[in-house]
C-alpha cells in the first residue's frame, strides 16, 4: 500500500512539473506571454517607478534620453524604448530576456561593448531588477506627479496628540519609523510663530496678553482667525508670491530703469485679503484680459506676466529681447503652477521627464500673441487717469459715443474708444519698419525715421478698413508732408500727415541759454479705408532737412457722430486726453494681438530663436490632462491649470504653502515636481490636501491655510532631541515643530514691529527706506537716484521697499532675496557673519534699536537697570526673560556705561543726543535684535 501510495506521489510531481515547464516554455517562446508565469518563477514584482527608473536616470539617461539618443535607443519614453534601434536589435522586449539587447549589454564582458560605456558597470543587484522587470513585461508607469491625485483614506490611528486628519497621517509614518512627535509648543511660541506665519509680524504684547489669559479650548483658532482676517495676511502672502512673479520696479538688464507696476502689487494683496480662489487667482494673472467685461483690475492682473525683464539698452534687438520675455514667461508658468522644469525644453526634448522638445514651443505659442515688444514704452500698458479733470475728459468721450451709435452697437463702441484711449492697440512699434537710406534697410528701434533722404516701410500689412492713423511722432522743423503710400514710394496716396512742432524750452547748461526741444505728440489723420495685405510706405513730400522720428503708429475707427454739432469740440478733447502731460499711473498689462496681427509660432532648433524649424500651435505635452476641451490661447491654458484633472496644480501650491509654514515641503523640490526632484516624504497626505484644497476647500487659501496651522504636527514644540538629531535632523518625518529663520522682509518688519517705527500704511507706488550710500552707482542710472523717503514711507513693510534688479536692496539680499530677474520658487536661507554685521550696522537696525531703547525707557521710570532689561526683552521676543540671558545682558549693560564713561563724545555720535542712559539702551537693543531667537521661527 504504502509502495502504490509512494508511485502516486511521484506520477503527480511529473505531472506538476511537466505542467510548470510546459507553460515556462510557451511563454518564453511566445513574446508578451509572461502574464502566464507563476509569481515564484518571476519573484516579487519589479516597480517601474520605485526600481527602474532610478536606474535609467542615473547610468543611462545621459546617452539614452531626451538630449542624446545614441545608437537611435532611448528611455525617456516608453514607444521609443521599445522599437528597434539602429543595430536593427530591440533593446527592450518585454517577457523576453533572451531577445533584450539592453540586458546582454549591460551584461557584456568586453569593455568596448558593455553599457554603461566608460563607467562603472551596473551592480548585480541593478542587473537583476532589470532582468525580472523584463521578464515581468517590462510595465512601465508614469511619474507619480503626472497621475491625477486621488481619494486617500485617512489612517485610523487614534492619539490625545491628534487635532486634525493631518496628524493621522504624520503619526501614522512615525509610528511606521517608531518615533513619536513632540508636545505641543508653549503658549509664548506658538502665537510667535502662527503671527509671523499668517501675517508676517509679530504679535503685540497686548494680543500675548490676551491669548495667554484665554484659557478656553478655542482660544488659540480665535486667534488664527483674526491673523486670516487682518489686512497684514495679504501682504505677507503676496510677499511670497512676489519672488514667483519675479517682481521688480525696474526693467532688468544693463540700464534697469524704472517701471511702474506697483498697481499690480495693490492688486495682490487685494486679492489674498478677500481670499479669491486660487482657480480664479491663477486665471485672472494669465488671462484677465481674455476674460469677459474685462475690468481694470483684470487687465492689472495681468502684470504678472509683464515683470519679464525689458531691455532698453541702444542698438539691441527688440525681436531677440521679445522672445527673451516669451520664454520666461513659458518657464515662469511651468516653473510656480506646475514644478516643472520646462526650461530644460527650450533647446531639446527634456533629459529626465516625458517632455518633447515641441512641447516646449506648443507651450510658447500661448504667449506668442501678446501685443508687447520690448520697446522704452513698455506698450501695451493701461492707463490711468489721477487728475478730476482727465478724468471728466474720458468720461465726456465715452457719452459722445454712446449717444451717438445705435443702442445695439452702444457698449462695443464705447468699450473700443476707451481701449484706444487708455490702451491704444494693435501699435506698430518701429521694428515692424524698415528704414531705407541711401537705398539700405535698417530696422528702427526705439523709433523710426521719416525725412526728405529717408523713406520708412512696413511688408505685407493686413489693413481691416480702418479709416484713420494714430501716430506719436516728433519733428524738429514745422514743414513738409508724411505721406502714406501703397506698394510703393509712387504708390496709391491714402493719407496725408502735415508736420507740425511741437517743442519744449529747457536750460542747456553748455551754453548758458534757453534752448527748443521737439517733442513727441500724439495725432490722428484721416485713410483710406483699404482692406487687404499691401505694403505701407511712409515718405516725406518736403524741402530738404524736413522729416519726423515716429514712435507708434496704429491704424483706428474715426469717432462716432462726425456730423452731429459739437464733433470738433469733443474731437478736440480726445487729442487733448491722448497728449495730456498731467499724471497719470501706466502699468504693463498683456494684451494679444487681433487676429489680422497674428505671429506665426515655430521650434527654435536647439534652442536657437534665428534658426525656426516646424510650425506648432498651441498645446500642452501629451501625459498631462487633454487639452482638446479649452481654447488654443492664454485663458484655455489657464482653465486647463486649474482643472481638476490636471495632475500638478494643487498638489504644488499645497506643497508651496506646507513649505512656508514647516520649512520643507512635503516634496522638498518646489521648483521640481519630476523624475530628478525629491520624492515626497508623505505621498499620501500631499494628494490629501490636493483634493482638499480642490474640493472641500474650493480653491480658497485661507480655509487650507487655518487646517495647517491647526494641527498638532504644526503646533508642536521644535525642540530637537537626542533620538531626532540623527535620524531626522532634518525633519523630514515631521517628529517636531518648525525652527526656521526667518526671511529678509520679515527680519525687517519684525525689528521695525517690536520698536514701535511700523508703519502700517497699505498699497501705493514703492517707497526707499534708508540704505547705505552709494549702491545706485550703476550704469546707465541717469537722473534716477535713491531718494529716502519721508515720514512714516521710511517705515513700511519690507514688500513695499523700491526693487531694483542690479542693486537689490542691500540688507535683503544679505538675507537671501532674490534679485527677481527670475522667477524664484524656492529661498535657500544661509548663515552667514555678515547677516550679523547688517543687524548690528545698517542704518535701519541701528534706527530701531534707538527707538527700542526709547520705548523702553518711556514706558518705564524709577526702575532697576534689571527691570528695564528685562522689559526690553520682552518686547523683542513677547515672553520672559531667563536668567543666564539677563545676566549676559547686565554684564553688557555695565560694560556699554563703562565705555560711555570712557568717550562721552560717543553719546551723541551714536544716538544724536546727550543721553547716556538711551546710548547705553540702544547698544543693548541692538544685541537684543541680533539675538538667534529674534531672526529665527521656533
Amino acid at each position: 500500500m504504502n509502495f502504490i501510495t509512494q508511485r502516486w506521489k511521484v506520477l503527480v510531481s511529473v505531472i506538476v512539473l511537466t505542467w510548470l515547464f510546459s507553460w515556462i516554455a510557451y511563454s518564453v517562446s511566445l513574446e508578451n506571454k509572461h502574464k502566464y508565469l507563476p509569481a515564484f518563477v518571476l519573484g516579487e514584482e519589479v516597480d517601474f517607478n520605485t526600481h527602474i527608473r532610478p536606474i535609467f536616470n542615473k547610468k543611462c539617461i545621459a546617452c539614452h534620453g531626451g538630449v542624446k539618443k545614441s545608437g537611435g535607443f532611448s528611455l525617456l519614453f516608453e514607444e521609443e524604448a521599445l522599437v528597434v534601434n539602429e543595430s536593427g536589435e530591440r533593446a527592450i522586449v518585454p517577457g523576453s530576456v533572451r531577445k533584450s539587447e539592453l540586458i546582454k549589454r549591460i551584461k557584456h564582458h568586453d569593455p568596448e561593448l558593455r553599457m554603461p560605456l566608460e563607467a562603472d558597470p551596473l551592480s548585480d543587484d541593478e542587473i537583476d531588477l532589470l532582468t525580472r522587470w523584463i521578464n515581468q513585461g517590462a510595465k512601465w508607469k508614469d511619474h507619480w506627479a503626472y497621475i491625477p491625485p486621488k481619494p486617500q483614506t485617512v489612517p485610523s490611528v487614534s492619539s490625545p496628540w491628534v487635532k486634525n486628519d493631518i496628524d493621522r497621517f504624520v503619526l501614522a509614518k512615525l509610528q511606521q519609523e517608531k518615533l513619536q512627535p513632540n508636545p505641543q509648543a508653549d503658549r509664548f511660541s506658538l502665537l510667535r510663530r502662527v503671527s509671523l506665519d499668517i501675517t508676517g509680524l509679530p504679535p503685540t504684547l497686548e494680543e500675548v496678553t490676551a491669548f495667554i489669559e484665554d484659557d478656553s479650548p478655542e482660544a488659540y483658532e480665535r486667534v488664527v482667525d483674526r491673523l486670516l482676517s487682518s489686512s497684514a495676511y495679504g501682504e505677507r502672502w503676496a510677499a511670497m508670491w512676489m519672488d514667483l512673479a519675479r517682481y521688480a520696479d525696474s526693467k532688468g538688464y544693463e540700464s534697469d530703469r524704472h517701471r511702474s507696476i506697483w498697481k499690480y502689487r495693490d492688486w495682490l494683496i487685494k486679492v489674498l485679503n478677500d481670499n479669491i480662489p486660487f482657480d480664479r487667482f491663477v486665471t485672472e494673472q494669465l488671462a484677465g484680459d481674455l476674460l469677459p467685461n474685462t475690468t481694470d483690475e483684470l487687465y492689472i492682473a495681468t502684470a504678472f506676466h509683464r515683470n519679464s525683464m525689458n531691455n532698453d539698452e541702444g542698438g539691441t534687438d527688440n525681436e531677440e529681447f521679445r522672445v527673451a520675455a516669451l520664454i520666461d514667461r513659458v518657464n515662469t508658468t511651468w516653473s510656480v503652477l506646475q514644478g516643472t522644469t520646462m526650461e530644460c525644453v527650450q533647446c531639446h526634448s527634456h533629459p529626465y521627464d516625458p517632455i518633447r522638445h515641441e512641447d516646449f514651443y506648443r507651450s510658447y505659442a500661448f504667449f506668442n500673441q501678446s501685443a508687447d515688444a520690448d520697446i522704452p514704452s513698455e506698450a501695451p500698458v493701461l492707463i490711468q487717469y489721477k487728475e478730476e479733470e482727465d478724468q471728466a475728459k474720458l468720461a465726456s468721450i465715452k457719452k459722445w459715443v454712446a449717444e451717438t451709435v445705435a443702442p445695439s452697437e452702444r457698449d462695443a463702441k464705447v468699450d473700443y474708444f476707451e481701449k484706444l484711449i487708455r490702451i491704444g492697440e494693435p501699435k506698430l512699434h518701429p521694428h515692424y519698419f524698415e528704414q531705407i537710406e541711401k537705398g539700405l534697410p535698417v530696422l528702427g528701434t526705439s523709433t523710426f525715421k521719416v525725412a526728405d533722404s529717408v523713406y520708412s516701410r512696413i511688408k505685407q500689412l493686413p489693413f481691416t478698413g480702418k479709416n484713420r492713423m494714430m501716430l506719436r511722432y516728433r519733428t524738429e522743423k514745422s514743414m513738409g508732408n508724411m505721406q502714406l503710400r501703397l506698394d510703393s514710394k509712387e504708390g496709391k496716396l491714402i493719407g496725408n500727415l502735415p508736420l507740425e512742432r511741437k517743442f519744449r524750452t529747457e536750460y542747456d547748461e553748455k551754453e548758458k541759454k534757453n534752448k527748443e526741444y521737439g517733442m513727441y505728440q500724439t495725432v490722428s489723420i484721416p485713410v483710406d479705408p483699404i482692406v487687404g495685405t499691401h505694403d505701407l510706405y511712409l515718405v516725406i513730400d518736403g524741402p530738404e532737412g524736413s522729416g519726423c522720428n515716429i514712435e507708434w503708429v496704429v491704424f483706428h475707427e474715426s469717432l462716432p457722430g462726425e456730423e452731429a454739432a459739437g464733433y470738433p469740440e469733443v474731437a478736440q478733447t480726445l487729442y487733448d486726453l491722448l497728449n495730456t502731460t498731467k499724471p497719470k499711473i501706466t502699468t504693463p498689462i498683456m494684451v494679444d494681438l487681433p487676429e489680422s496681427h497674428r505671429r506665426m509660432s515655430r521650434v527654435f532648433e536647439k534652442g536657437n530663436w534665428l534658426v525656426q524649424g516646424d510650425e506648432v500651435s498651441p498645446g500642452v505635452p501629451a501625459k498631462w490632462n487633454s487639452f482638446d476641451p479649452y481654447p488654443p490661447n492664454r485663458l484655455g491654458l489657464a482653465q486647463w491649470l486649474v482643472s481638476k484633472e490636471n495632475p500638478l496644480t494643487a498638489r504644488v501650491m499645497v506643497n508651496r504653502i506646507w513649505e512656508q509654514l514647516f520649512g520643507l515641503g512635503i516634496v522638498e523640490t518646489l521648483e521640481d515636481f519630476g523624475s530628478q526632484g525629491f520624492a515626497p516624504s508623505h505621498p499620501e497626505l500631499l494628494d490629501w490636501l490636493a483634493m482638499q484644497f480642490m474640493n472641500e476647500h474650493a480653491w480658497e487659501l485661507k480655509p487650507l491655510i487655518k487646517q495647517l496651522v491647526m494641527s498638532a504636527t504644526y503646533r508642536q514644540s521644535s525642540h530637537l532631541r537626542d533620538d531626532l538629531r540623527d535620524r531626522d535632523p532634518d525633519n523630514y518625518l515631521l517628529a517636531r515643530g518648525p525652527r526656521l529663520r526667518l526671511t529678509a522682509e520679515q527680519v525687517r518688519d519684525q525689528a521695525l514691529a517690536v520698536s514701535g517705527l511700523l508703519s502700517r500704511k497699505m498699497y501705493g507706488p514703492s517707497v526707499m527706506p534708508e540704505q547705505p550710500e552709494g549702491i545706485w552707482q550703476v550704469v546707465y542710472s541717469g537722473g534716477e537716484k535713491w531718494m529716502t523717503s519721508k515720514g512714516e514711507d521710511r517705515y513700511r513693510r519690507a514688500l513695499y521697499t523700491f526693487w531694483r534688479r542690479t542693486s537689490p536692496y542691500p540688507s535683503f539680499i544679505t538675507f537671501d532675496a532674490p534679485s527677481r530677474e527670475f522667477c524664484l520658487p524656492r529661498r535657500i536661507d544661509t548663515n552667514t557673519p555678515l547677516q550679523a554685521l547688517v543687524k548690528l550696522n545698517d542704518p535701519v537696525y541701528l534706527e530701531a534699536s534707538l527707538f527700542l531703547a526709547k520705548r523702553v525707557l518711556e514706558g518705564v521710570q524709577g526702575v532697576s537697570p534689571t527691570e528695564k532689561l528685562s522689559l526690553m526683552y520682552s518686547f523683542a521676543m513677547l515672553r520672559g526673560i531667563d536668567l543666564d540671558k539677563l545676566e549676559a545682558l547686565e554684564k553688557l549693560y555695565k560694560e556699554t556705561q563703562v565705555y560711555f564713561d570712557n568717550d562721552p563724545e560717543a553719546i551723541c555720535q551714536f544716538t544724536g543726543e546727550e543721553d547716556k542712559e538711551l546710548a547705553v539702551m540702544t547698544v543693548v537693543a541692538n544685541v537684543v535684535m541680533n539675538l538667534d531667537e529674534f531672526v529665527m521661527k521656533s
